[in-house]
């Protein structure tokens, strides 16, 4: 891809508030304009029991109060990609805080490719109109005084962005922490070799850079983090630091993947997070159900 040149502000130093959710292993955040109550929510979830069938919203809860409490104003509402790990629990957040909810402008290719898997008919819209913005590759938009830049980095799925804000980096299901490598990158529309390119294109961000992770699994049993740099990732993640080029790093992700099962949440996450965070409609006698495609994934 060719990379749209930006210099960040490193002198803009947001404050970010993690908040982790167990059950999925996702990390999501508020992003607050330290000149401002101004702030963004990145990749909040909903809580399902699948099993069970049911949703609810605990997770999303402890955002809302968050900000409620410390009296910020939400501006926006970020979806990295559409998950396929945990539903999106934009919807409700912003029912109750406002803010606009944006996600990169090739969710309309995802749209295409489950949408059949799903079979959705010609009632489920393809053209990204769930959201409130559809993003291009070094497309800016602000947080309060804060300026954020959107990379385009897909290769985990087609739709992957991340998320520049002064000396701070989102960088949704590229990269994970040092001991962790990268995302997988076997779904429909994911390619290692896309991948690769993307989390490059990451690591050319100064070394400083502070970097968001969407998931951690605490590899070798050590505690949760989600907070790394583009120095540590440069010199120490196990699959792309400096000098593992592409053709190995291919070789290695695929046959990994090759070992992966799907993520627990994949049909549930998929149907709702490209709808963004939407159920799907109700049918004629008000109740809401979610397909399971047989062989379909």
């Amino acid at each position: 891809m060719e990379a749209i040149p930006f210099t960040p502000d490193m002198t803009v130093h947001p404050e970010v508030l993690p908040f982790f959710d167990a059950a999925t292993n996702t990390i999501s955040y508020i992003v607050r304009d330290p000149g401002s109550t101004a702030c963004a929510v990145v990749d909040s979830v909903m809580d399902m029991d699948y099993a069970a069938g049911r949703i609810t919203y605990e997770s999303a809860d402890a955002i809302i109060a968050t900000i409620r409490e410390r009296g910020w104003s939400l501006e926006w509402l970020i979806e990295t990609h559409v998950h396929a790990d945990h539903l999106s629990a934009a919807p409700y957040i912003q029912e109750r805080l406002g803010g606009k909810l944006g996600i990169g402008e090739y969710i309309t290719v995802v749209q295409q490719t489950f949408g059949k898997v799903f079979n959705e008919g010609t009632e489920f819209q393809r053209d990204g109109s769930q959201f409130d913005r559809l993003f291009k590759d070094g497309d800016i938009y602000t947080i309060g005084t804060m300026t954020a830049h959107v990379l385009h980095t897909p290769g985990h799925t087609p739709a992957c962005t991340t998320h520049v804000i002064g000396d701070t980096a989102f960088v949704g299901d590229t990269l994970f922490m040092p001991d962790a490598g990268s995302a997988r990158a076997d779904f429909p529309g994911g390619d290692a070799r896309t991948l690769y390119r993307s989390m490059r294109r990451i690591l050319e961000l100064p070394e400083e850079t502070r970097l968001f992770m969407c998931h951690d699994y605490g590899p070798n049993g050590r505690n949760i983090q989600w907070e790394t740099t583009v120095g540590a990732e440069r010199t120490h993640n196990v699959h792309v630091r400096d000098g593992i080029g592409e053709d190995e790093f291919v070789q290695m992700r695929e046959a990994r993947d090759a070992t992966l099962g799907m993520p627990r949440l994949i049909i549930p996450s998929l149907q709702v997070n490209m709808r963004g965070g939407h159920l799907p409609p109700k049918d004629e006698d008000g109740k809401v159900f979610l397909k399971v495609p047989v062989n379909g994934l």
